[in-house]
């Protein structure tokens, strides 16, 4: 009796325990979802601007609706910004499917990585300060770092992806942590305690040597940061950045959970399968600086605006910050990755776009921020499903662009 007692009671511990695992598998697409719920679009297609006086508004309205539906999205929502002004905000499409919630302008989605630009201003504002040197190790800054090899890395090698700081499917000297990152149930109190779920793994290589792009990276800067700072990231973050530039919509997920303007969440097989799905309830604490903070696309464009406010951030900074950073052979790296920023030129048949951007891809949502310094211009866009491909969500920035560049 006691045998069978201890048996079923190790069988219903290792369903518990493995059930999380099993479903983040199911929403990879890898294994069969037990019993989903299965939503419909309804036909209609609500759309919103607070800026409906604009002459280019019907014509963005428009260029959002059908991009919506050529990536089968559920909602869309987008910015510009020029001269540091918003000048046009619209959506299209439903925040909640199931309950017909329109989606607005002050409708929240998540930001996936596009938070490292947000965390990467922050870093721009205390070396602008003098707090923080870019090349100096961070166990100047922090004096209780978890793993003894992230000593010597810089925060210039953090913000650039050039630590050797490994991502989560690198993480497998670390298993515990895997585990929490598989199952994205655990509430992290601090950034210091996120460390928690990569410390247990090497670098990948030396530091300065290779590119290899990790959300960890952030991670352990915003760390860094706070221990400079003195107080917790997130209200560094809100003394220096989000309070002002006025970017009330934008804090970690965890804080507006509650929030009756944060959009649901949806998966439809990167946009192959025709119905919808809730994307299950998942905590992104563990991530905070590198991709769980949620926003709006006028928020976003407030921050990339103030990246071109001389007052905010100096020409200076801003040179160092969108310099595309060279690996110890002396090549640029790959993916031009600068600090917290990617840089990029986009052409279409009216000639090229020189910008700093950053995207983010996040549970069953995408984000896209891109700012244009010599049209003085930022345009940010986000939605609650995902693509196979980013781009075909991020491209429709560029006709965006081009609307408000024709006045």
């Amino acid at each position: 009796m006691l045998r069978k007692i201890i048996i079923s009671t190790l069988a219903v511990l290792l369903v518990w325990f493995s059930w999380p695992i099993y479903q983040y598998f199911a929403y990879e697409g890898k294994v069969p979802m037990f019993f989903p719920t299965d939503f419909v679009l309804p036909d209609s297609n609500p759309q919103s601007t607070e800026y409906a006086s604009h002459p280019q508004s019907r014509a963005a309205l428009e260029l959002l609706e059908q991009h919506k539906t050529n990536i089968h999205a559920p909602a869309i929502s987008a910015a510009v910004a020029i001269n540091g002004k918003i000048v046009w905000a619209g959506a299209s499409g439903w925040a909640n499917i199931e309950k017909q919630i329109p989606a607005t302008t002050k409708t929240q989605f998540r930001t996936g990585s596009t938070a490292k630009a947000l965390t990467g201003t922050l870093l721009a504002k205390m070396v602008q300060e003098g707090k923080v040197n870019l090349d100096t190790p961070i166990a100047n800054y922090h004096a209780h770092l978890p793993n003894e090899e992230w000593g010597k890395l810089t925060p210039r090698q953090l913000a650039s992806h050039t630590s050797g700081i490994p991502d989560y499917i690198d993480n497998t000297g670390d298993w515990w942590g895997f585990y929490h990152l598989a199952t994205l149930k655990k509430r992290y109190l601090s950034v210091n305690e996120s460390l928690e779920v990569f410390d247990g793994t090497a670098l990948l290589f030396e530091p300065g040597t290779q590119y290899h792009y990790a959300t960890f990276n952030t991670v352990l800067l915003s760390a860094v940061l706070e221990a400079i700072a003195g107080e917790p990231y997130l209200k560094t973050m809100h003394h220096n950045i989000f309070t002002p530039l006025n970017m009330s919509a934008t804090d970690a997920e965890y804080e507006s959970a509650n929030s009756n303007i944060l959009a649901d969440f949806y998966w439809n097989d990167d946009g192959r399968y025709p119905d919808f799905r809730r994307w299950q309830s998942v905590d992104l604490s563990h991530r905070l600086a590198g991709g769980g903070f949620v926003s709006t696309p006028s928020d976003l464009v407030k921050l990339g605006s103030a990246w071109l406010d001389d007052s905010f951030i100096s020409p200076h900074t801003r040179q160092q910050f969108w310099q595309p950073q060279v690996l110890a052979s002396g090549e640029i790296n790959e993916d031009n990755y600068a600090l917290g920023w990617r840089w990029a030129d986009y052409e279409d048949d009216q000639g090229k776009l020189h910008n700093a951007n950053h995207g983010g891809v996040s549970r069953g949502s995408q984000c896209w921020l891109m700012v244009i310094p010599e049209e003085n211009m930022a345009v940010a866009v986000m939605i609650n499903s995902n693509v196979e491909e980013f781009w075909d969500f991020g491209k429709v920035s560029i006709p965006l662009a081009r609307l408000f560049l024709t006045e």
